[in-house]
């Protein structure tokens, strides 16, 4: 029988496993009979080493995915805070370019302004 640790334990493709499933099938086998006991329509060959095997392969699956998920989701927010520094520099950039812009506009008015006024000025001093 596998000890707690051995079964805790993630083994190799085609390794230890598979010995113990065929030791353990070949154990399970009354004299004169090739069937495993339990094996039926359902559980064809499975041994519980193989299930355990089966599982212990699930859960290592599941734990590359779960942290490759982990690692892309750090990699986004590091992604997104980037672009976002990037958004505010060029926020700040734009707002202090309309700052001069309104003030260039601001000044043309003013000339404006006074030269339109100072050409009344003369026009009117024209007609008298």
């Amino acid at each position: 029988m596998e000890s707690d640790d051995e079964k805790r334990r993630v083994p190799e493709d085609g390794g230890e496993t598979a010995g113990l499933a065929a030791s353990s099938r070949e154990a399970g086998s009354g004299a004169g009979t090739n069937r495993v006991q339990g094996d039926g329509p359902r559980n064809r060959g499975r041994s519980p080493a193989d299930k355990e095997h089966k599982r212990l392969k699930r859960l290592l699956r599941n734990r590359v995915s779960a942290q490759e998920a982990r690692e892309r989701k750090k990699a986004y927010l590091i992604e997104l805070e980037a672009r976002v520094k990037d958004l505010e520099k060029k926020n700040s950039e734009m707002e202090e370019m309309l700052s001069t812009l309104q003030n260039e506009n601001q000044m043309l008015r003013q000339i404006l302004k006074n030269t339109t006024a100072g050409m009344r000025k003369e026009e009117s001093r024209s007609y008298v």
